[in-house]
């Protein structure tokens, strides 16, 4: 299991354990993280998943891919290390990661 922080825009931050696997994604999904609407259920197609993460887990959570960056321009304020949670992959290698989420997902 990895521990994932997740940061609601207020700054509520909530801890969890996602198994290697899910996407950073699921793991909000499945433990009520509020801030991460999910509304196409993971499948890269709306952009309502959209975190930032913490600069220091950039390399470890990889690049997004070309369908990623073209879903990241229907999300708003979007900084260099957007990324939608659907995509990344939680492996043991990012436990201790931590996301941000926006203000707003629409």
């Amino acid at each position: 299991m990895a521990k994932i922080t997740y940061v609601e825009h207020d700054g509520t931050e909530h801890v969890v354990d996602v198994k290697p696997g899910m996407s950073v994604m699921e793991g909000a999904i499945k433990n009520n993280i509020p801030g991460i609407d999910a509304d196409c259920g993971g499948a890269c197609a709306c952009a309502t998943c959209h975190v930032y993460v913490k600069q220091e887990w950039l390399d470890k959570t990889g690049s997004p891919s070309a369908m990623e960056e073209s879903m990241l321009d229907f999300a708003e304020n979007v900084e260099p290390n957007s990324r939608l949670s659907c995509q990344i992959k939680v492996s043991d290698e990012l436990d201790g990661l931590v996301v941000t989420m926006p203000e707003s997902q629409h």
